[in-house]
């Protein structure tokens, strides 16, 4: 479900950043948490070195509205279809599942045929993404 422009969001969204994988490298996630916090979103960041199980485990525990996963490993083709795999498991259907870093071109259809609802690359602006999570985060009242 997501946000109709006449409905009233009563709590905020609730979005979780994960860093999948053996990636070291998580200065974009962290700035991507605070800036969401700064934009009203209440934020769970879990940190480096995370698996598809520890993901689905920390999103249906916090029961967020958005999983943001943040990957620059080039392991994007297959953990980030395993997490989608792992949440939709799990009944999370409304759960919308983001994912941004080094992605080339060609992997973006695929993936978002795997279940990732956008993708943003390096330089996005976080006003930008906060404006399609506001967009396409189910409703909560």
């Amino acid at each position: 479900m997501t946000a109709d422009a006449g409905e009233e969001r009563v709590a905020p969204i609730r979005v979780l950043i994960a860093k999948p994988g053996l990636d070291g490298h998580d200065r974009g996630a962290k700035v991507l948490a605070r800036g969401l916090r700064d934009e009203g979103f209440e934020v769970i960041y879990t940190g480096l070195r995370q698996t598809p199980e520890m993901i689905a485990d920390a999103a249906e525990q916090e029961d967020v509205d958005v999983v943001g996963l943040s990957i620059l490993s080039g392991a994007h083709m297959t953990l980030l279809p395993r997490i989608v795999e792992m949440i939709r498991s799990r009944q999370m259907d409304d759960v919308l599942i983001a994912a941004g870093g080094i992605i080339p071109d060609a992997d973006i259809g695929p993936l978002k045929e795997a279940g990732i609802a956008e993708i943003f690359g390096p330089g996005t602006r976080i006003g930008d993404i906060a404006r399609y999570f506001r967009e396409h985060a189910r409703t909560r009242t």
